[in-house]
């Protein structure tokens, strides 16, 4: 294939829906877990999960990097625009993520923090050039593919001799999400999570390569595909996935071989490596505190690290009593089993962080008509 539009041909994908209801085994059930959002967001808008036979469940992962934010991290970026009078720039989709007493960063802005969204870690780096009387602070969050470049804005700062440019660091990997959810499938609070293989992420394993995902597979042997985030893509590996299984394999394959190759971006890593290191722990929202699943700045660019630069004491707080957020990133629930979806929970005043992000299962649901599954 060529365009973009043929990985998202009508007729080719009935042909590979005939080939997965052929695979399938009417037998027995299987559970595949789409790590990354825009896997999710693919499955909800060409409504993939329609073409896929009963027997066959996806569950929603993780992998959306503004949905695992605890709000304690949020909570940390208002108060330097509140408290610190620092410019705070960041993504987009952080700007309505919910934090305590009703705030997010959107809403203290209205109340005089100077917050302003930016496309990229560069934008902030140029910002506090021009305002060399300003600290200019970056909240950089996302996983292995958004990390590579708030590195470059780091080394690019040093560069500059910039000592107005620091970075509130929220960088999380996904290898230790994935671990956490094989190692506990079984979640007191909420059930147990079923799961017979994964669908690799897209861009993070452009990072990353296809290497660290076979540790998944020879230790707790459930096969993973990598695959890319058009439709046909996530059908492929769907189809892989259960082939698999019937065989009794575990084993990483990679669909998305026309970006991922089993090393990765050896430059990008060699970078990453250099500007950051391992945190001992860190919280996500719904995963908990995972040991070694995030990054911090290192010593030699301390001087760029907004948690030493300023008064920045972490402190856990709990999601709002009425959001499943934290189910439906561990995969135990879907977003519809949200008693508050679709209803109070909206895009337009999201309660949890799922309905916020551009990858959130929760929105993808939303804007792309799921909400009207039935159980």
């Amino acid at each position: 294939m060529k365009y973009i539009d043929e990985y998202r041909d009508g007729e080719v994908a009935q042909t590979l829906a005939a080939a997965i209801r052929a695979e399938a085994d009417p037998a027995r059930s299987y559970h595949f877990m789409e790590f990354c959002g825009g896997h999710t967001h693919a499955i909800s808008r060409y409504g993939v999960s329609d073409l896929l036979p009963p027997n066959v469940k996806m569950i929603h992962g993780p992998g959306c990097p503004v949905c695992v934010l605890p709000i304690g991290r949020v909570d940390q970026a208002i108060r330097l625009a509140l408290e610190q009078g620092v410019t705070l720039c960041t993504y987009g989709d952080c700007l309505r993520v919910p934090a305590s007493d009703a705030l997010s960063l959107m809403k203290a802005k209205a109340r005089g923090g100077d917050i302003r969204m930016v496309y990229s870690s560069a934008d902030a780096v140029t910002l506090a050039q021009k305002n060399p009387d300003k600290q200019i602070v970056f909240f950089a969050i996302g996983f292995e593919t958004t990390t590579p470049p708030t590195a470059v804005a780091i080394k690019q700062a040093a560069a500059l001799g910039l000592k107005n440019f620091s970075v509130l660091c929220c960088h999380v990997l996904t290898p230790s999400a994935i671990s956490s959810i094989l190692e506990s499938p079984e979640v007191r609070q909420w059930g147990t999570v079923p799961l017979d293989g994964f669908i690799g992420p897209a861009h993070v394993s452009t990072i990353i390569g296809s290497r660290p995902y076979e540790f998944f597979a020879e230790e707790y042997r459930k096969p993973v595909v990598i695959a890319g985030f058009e439709p046909l893509d996530v059908m492929q590996a769907i189809k892989m996935l259960i082939r698999q299984v019937n065989e009794g394999r575990a084993e990483v394959e990679n669909e998305f071989a026309r970006a991922v190759s089993r090393d990765g971006n050896l430059k990008a890593q060699q970078l990453v490596a250099e500007v950051f290191e391992m945190r001992k722990a860190f919280e996500w929202r719904g995963l908990n505190v995972l040991p070694y699943s995030a990054l911090r700045i290192r010593s030699q660019f301390a001087e760029f690290d907004a948690e030493k630069r300023f008064p920045l004491a972490y402190a856990s707080v709990p999601d709002h009593k009425a959001c499943e957020c934290g189910a439906i990133l561990r995969g135990v629930k879907r977003p519809q089993d949200c008693k508050i979806f679709g209803n109070v929970c909206t895009p337009e005043n999201p309660v949890g962080s799922c309905m916020v992000s551009s990858e959130g299962a929760c929105a993808a649901h939303y804007t792309y008509g799921r909400y009207k599954d039935v159980a």
